[in-house]
C-alpha cells in the first residue's frame, strides 16, 4: 500500500472508531488504533522522537535482563547476520518496551535508524507510540506484522516492523525480538517471510534461556500440534520446570510444578535409554498411548564432556548452586563474578543457619587464593579472653600458659588465603581497633613480638546484627564497619527464598537418600517458617531418614516444633484455604481436586472430614 498523506493518515485512523476506515474493522491493527485512540488517549498527528534513556538508566533497566540477554545474543547476531542486506535492525526488547539490544544494519540505512532514534535506550510501548511492531505486540502478546501506515502515528510510515514475544522458563513474557526495515521496495509478502525467521529464531532463544536455567536438570522435549516444547525433571522423576507451550500441551500450572509433580502422570518413555547429550525416544501419554519421538537430554553435570581433560570447570561454579534459583543471590553472584580476583573484603548478611560459612568457603574457592587457607573463626562462640591470641598470635612465654614456642595466630595463618570472621558483630571493641590496624597496615604485632609480621589476606566476615545501627550507636567502631563493608551480600532466610520448596528436595536427597517424602510430609516441610534455617532443614531430614518406615517419611518423623507466631492451628488453616480453592477450581470433584493438589482421593477425603469442609453434594 502506497504511503498516505500525514494528514490522510491521521483521518484515516480517526475514523477507525466509527468503523469506515479501509482497514478490517475486527482486524489487530483497527483494535489497535482504538485502544490508542480511547484508552490511550493518543494523537496520530503528534510529532517527535520516541522516548529515549540515558546511559545510566539502561544500565539500570537492563540488569535484570542481563542473563536474558546473555543467552540470546548468539540468536540475535545470527538474525541481524541473515537480515542484514534486507536493511533491517535487529533489537531485543523488555515487557516495557525498551530496546535493550541492538544490531543496526549496513552504513546507509543504519543512519535512519540513528536519525530516528530507533536503537538501544528507544520505548515503543504502545502507550506512548500508538500501535508499532514492538509495542503492538508486547501489549497482546502475540507475534505481530506492523507494515509502514499501519503505523498508528504518521511520522513512523516509512517503516515495517515484525516483532516476536519472547518468553522466559516459566513461561512468562520477558520481552519481545523486533526487526525493523525503511526499505520501500520490500512488499509485506516479505516482511511477513522475515517474521516467520524471527519467530523461529525467537523460539530457538527460548530453548536456550529454559536449558540455561535449568542446566542442572534432565530435560525433556516433547512433540505437540503448536510446536514442541520443553520439560526439565529432577532425578526423582519430578517436574521442575516447563516452557510456555509445554504448559499448554499438558495443562501444567506454577503449583503443579511447585508440588514437584511426577513426570509421569503426563508422559511415559525409556528413562535409562536416555545417556547422551540428547537422545531421541519414543514417548507415550499417561494412559499408554503413543505420543510420538521426543528428545531427552541429560544435565549439564552429567553429560560426557567434550573439552580437553585440562580444560578448568567454571570456579563459581558452587556459588551459582548456593545461589539456586533466588533472584536475590543470582544478583549477589554475579557481582562477586565482576570483582573477580580483586582483593575486596566481603560482609555477609544472614540469620543463623543460612549457611554463611558455605558462601564464605565458595568465594574462596571461586578466588585465586583457592589454593590457600582459608581460616575461619566465630567470635560468638570464642572467650573474649582468647580471641586476642587466636586472631593475632603471640610470641613464646608472651602470658603464662603459652605454648612453649608461640602461636602464629589465625591471621598470619590465612597469609596469601582467605579469613573467614562469623558473627563479627560479636567482637569486642578492643579487638576491633587492632583488627582495624590490620586491615589498614597489612601487618600483624602478635603478642609478645618485637616486629611485626606482614600478611596478605582476604577478609570475609558475616553477622546476624546491624552492624550500621552499631557502628551509630557506638557498639561497633564505624571505620571498621565502613572497611569490612567491600561489597555486601545478604543471605535470605530459608522461609524466604524464591526456590525454597528445590532446597527442601535437595536436602532431602542429601540427608534421606534412601527415603521418599509422602504428601503430608511435603506439605509440612513447605508450609514450616524454619527459624534455624538450612541447619534446622537438615537436621530435620537426617532424623527423619533414620526414623521413616519402610523408606516413606511421613508427618510424624518430621520434628518441626511450633516456633513465633506459627502453630499447628495456622497450618491447619492454611491447608483448609488450599484444598477449598482445589475443590472450588474443579467444581466441587474431589478425584480432581487430589490429583491437583497431588494427594490420594483418600487422603483428601479424610482431610475434608478432619478440617470440617463441605462439598457440593
Amino acid at each position: 500500500m502506497a504511503s498516505l498523506s500525514a494528514s490522510n493518515h491521521v483521518a484515516r485512523v480517526l475514523s477507525v472508531t466509527n468503523h469506515v476506515a479501509d482497514v478490517d474493522a475486527s482486524s489487530r491493527i483497527a483494535n489497535s488504533w482504538r485502544r490508542c485512540l480511547v484508552s490511550h488517549k493518543l494523537d496520530p498527528a503528534r510529532q517527535g522522537p520516541p522516548q529515549t534513556l540515558t546511559e545510566a538508566e539502561i544500565r539500570h533497566v537492563a540488569e535484570p535482563m542481563e542473563e536474558t540477554i546473555r543467552l540470546a545474543t548468539p540468536e540475535l547476531d545470527d538474525l541481524a547476520r541473515v537480515l542484514r542486506d534486507a536493511g533491517y535492525c535487529v533489537n531485543l526488547a523488555d515487557v516495557n518496551a525498551t530496546m535493550l539490544f541492538s544490531r543496526l544494519p549496513g552504513e546507509a540505512d543504519a543512519k535512519m535508524f540513528l536519525d530516528w532514534k530507533i536503537y538501544t535506550g528507544s520505548n515503543f510501548a504502545e502507550t506512548f507510540e500508538g500501535t508499532n511492531g514492538l509495542g503492538t505486540a508486547l501489549a497482546e502478546e502475540k507475534p505481530i506484522l506492523v507494515h509502514r501506515d499501519e503505523h498508528f502515528r504518521a511520522q513512523w510510515h516509512m517503516f515495517s516492523c515484525a516483532v516476536a514475544p519472547l518468553f522466559d522458563q516459566a513461561g512468562r513474557l520477558a520481552g519481545a525480538v523486533n526487526i525493523t526495515s525503511c526499505r520501500e521496495d520490500l512488499e509485506r509478502t516479505a516482511h511477513q517471510l522475515a517474521l516467520a525467521v524471527t519467530m523461529e529464531a525467537t523460539r530457538r532463544m527460548e530453548g536456550a534461556i529454559f536449558r540455561g536455567h535449568f542446566r542442572n536438570a534432565w530435560i525433556a522435549t516433547v512433540p505437540g500440534d503448536g510446536g514442541s516444547g520443553l520439560l526439565a525433571y529432577d532425578d526423582d522423576r519430578r517436574i521442575v520446570g516447563a516452557c510456555r507451550s509445554a504448559r499448554a500441551l499438558l495443562g501444567l500450572t506454577d503449583g503443579l510444578i511447585a508440588s514437584g509433580i511426577d513426570l509421569s502422570r503426563y508422559i511415559k518413555f525409556d528413562h535409562h535409554a536416555a545417556r547422551g547429550a540428547d537422545e531421541v525416544v519414543e514417548l507415550r501419554r499417561a494412559d499408554g498411548s503413543a505420543l510420538g519421538q521426543g528428545h531427552v537430554a541429560p544435565p549439564l553435570r552429567a553429560r560426557p564432556s567434550t573439552q580437553r581433560r585440562d580444560v578448568p570447570v567454571d570456579r563459581f561454579d558452587s556459588l551459582h548452586r548456593l545461589a539456586g534459583r533466588d533472584p536475590g543471590l543470582i544478583k549477589s553472584v554475579k557481582r562477586l563474578r565482576s570483582i573477580g580476583d580483586h582483593n575486596l573484603p566481603v560482609l555477609l548478611y544472614g540469620e543463623t543457619g543460612v549457611g554463611k560459612d558455605v558462601f564464605a568457603r565458595a568465594i574462596h574457592a571461586a578466588s585465586n587464593r583457592a589454593r590457600n587457607h582459608y581460616v575461619a573463626l566465630n567470635c560468638a562462640a570464642m572467650p573474649e579472653s582468647l580471641i586476642d591470641a587466636e586472631l593475632f598470635g603471640y610470641e613464646a612465654g608472651a602470658f603464662t600458659g603459652a605454648r612453649r614456642d608461640g602461636s602464629k595466630g589465625l591471621i598470619v595463618q590465612a597469609d596469601g588465603g582467605t579469613l573467614f570472621l562469623d558473627e563479627i558483630g560479636d567482637m569486642p571493641i578492643a579487638l576491633q581497633t587492632r583488627l582495624l590496624r590490620v586491615l589498614e597496615n597489612r601487618e600483624v604485632w602478635p603478642l609478645g613480638a618485637l616486629k611485626p609480621v606482614p600478611v596478605d589476606i582476604r577478609l570475609i566476615s558475616a553477622t546476624h546484627r546491624d552492624l550500621g545501627r552499631m557502628a551509630e550507636e557506638g557498639a561497633f567502631r564505624a571505620d571498621l564497619y565502613f572497611r569490612l563493608r567491600g561489597m555486601e551480600v545478604r543471605l535470605p532466610a530459608l522461609r524466604e527464598r524464591a526456590d525454597r520448596d528445590d532446597i527442601i528436595r535437595q536436602i532431602a536427597r542429601e540427608e534421606a537418600p534412601d527415603c521418599r517424602l509422602s504428601d503430608e510430609a511435603w506439605a509440612l516441610l513447605s508450609a514450616y517458617p524454619y527459624p534455624g534455617n538450612m541447619r534446622q532443614l537438615r537436621h530435620v531430614l537426617r532424623l527423619a531418614g533414620c526414623t521413616a518406615e519402610d523408606g516413606v517419611i511421613m508427618d510424624a518423623d518430621l520434628d518441626l516444633p511450633p516456633f513465633g507466631g506459627w502453630t499447628e492451628p495456622d497450618l491447619a488453616a492454611a491447608e483448609r484455604t488450599t484444598i477449598v480453592e482445589a475443590l472450588r477450581k474443579h467444581g466441587g470433584r474431589v478425584t480432581e481436586a487430589a490429583r491437583a493438589l497431588k494427594l490420594s482421593r483418600a487422603t483428601l477425603y479424610r482431610k475434608i472430614k478432619q478440617l470440617k469442609i463441605e462439598t457440593a453434594q
